[in-house]
């Protein structure tokens, strides 16, 4: 009777075409076994850049509970000359063939599991890859003529995997924009940008207009933030801020302030207040202000998100 696939966490199937990369012969199967021979180890093969080998237990692998199978590993070989932490990520399939309908019995495992051979684990297998019973009985043709034939298929895995990584960061380092309006009464243009600075990974901008923005022209003064290169971002890429626009009132700290909590994206770039405080009170001289013909606008940037990528 033939194994339990769904036991053993193996997947059997039969096909028609032999493995891509090695057969593995053995004649005279029954003196082998009868030798007393724990493995038998055959000749290095090349698959995918690597040498491997396969290693056969034709009374089982005992420490493995192989008792009563055949017990096949594959074997990773050669590895002095790979670097001192390698590690090979691989799918692998062993067979067995059937010689009178010539077919290949194929095992894998049933997860389709990528197995990973390094320094501490060199060799990965089936304990119980088929049962003695089972692999004895001619009419399964696995051995006819005290003949059998075994075979590999190795496929790894490159390892291009890319990480990413998110970060909010708390409190980043020169979080604050200070942007020092001189001569303002004199300012004729519609808006004014302070220079750029770079908050976590992002930079960074304010646009101040000093009479106002659209429907607040000639009422209010307008603040935004704005996330400079937001068209530059990946696709769908977003960066969060929590920050606060503020007027400095340069006589006491009654200062003017707003709090923000904000996604920017290539479609959404800056946030602020079109009207952030009324141009009466801005220009009042009692109010601290204006000093000198001087306004001071800030953005305090008190979180921010932060992405790192890695090969």
């Amino acid at each position: 009777m033939e194994d339990n696939p769904k036991k053993l966490g193996i997947r059997r199937i039969t096909r028609d075409f032999p493995p891509a990369h090695f057969l593995f012969k053995v004649e005279a199967f029954s003196l082998l076994a009868k030798t007393g021979v724990e493995k038998y180890e055959s000749d290095a093969f090349e698959a995918s850049g690597y040498k491997w080998r396969l290693s056969l237990y034709p009374n089982g692998d005992n420490k493995s509970n192989g008792n009563g199978f055949i017990s096949l590993y594959l074997v990773i070989e050669e590895t002095e000359n790979l670097p001192l932490t390698w590690e090979v990520n691989v799918s692998f399939r062993l067979f067995v063939l059937d010689q009178i309908r010539d077919k290949y019995l194929t095992i894998e495992d049933g997860d389709g599991a990528v197995k990973r051979f390094h320094w501490m684990k060199t060799e990965w297998g089936f304990a119980q890859l088929i049962s003695l019973d089972s692999f004895n009985d001619t009419c399964n043709g696995y051995l006819v003529g005290d003949c059998c034939i075994f075979g590999a298929e190795v496929f790894p895995l490159a390892r291009n995997c890319k990480w990413e990584c998110l970060s909010m960061v708390k409190q980043p380092e020169d979080n604050t924009i200070i942007f020092k309006m001189d001569h303002f009464s004199k300012l004729d243009r519609k808006y004014y940008e302070s220079s750029v600075h770079t908050i976590g990974d992002s930079k960074w901008k304010l646009t101040v207009y000093p009479r106002g923005n659209v429907k607040f022209k000639g009422k209010a003064l307008s603040v935004f933030l704005e996330l400079v290169e937001a068209n530059k971002l990946p696709p769908k890429r977003k960066v969060y801020a929590e920050y606060k626009l503020r007027v400095r009132n340069q006589m006491n700290d009654n200062h003017m302030e707003f709090s923000v909590e904000r996604w920017f994206s290539a479609t959404s770039v800056n946030w602020g207040y079109p009207q952030f405080m009324t141009l009466k009170v801005l220009h009042d001289p009692s109010k601290g202000y204006i000093v000198c013909d001087s306004v001071i606008v800030e953005a305090e940037i008190n979180l921010v998100s932060q992405v790192k990528r890695f090969s």
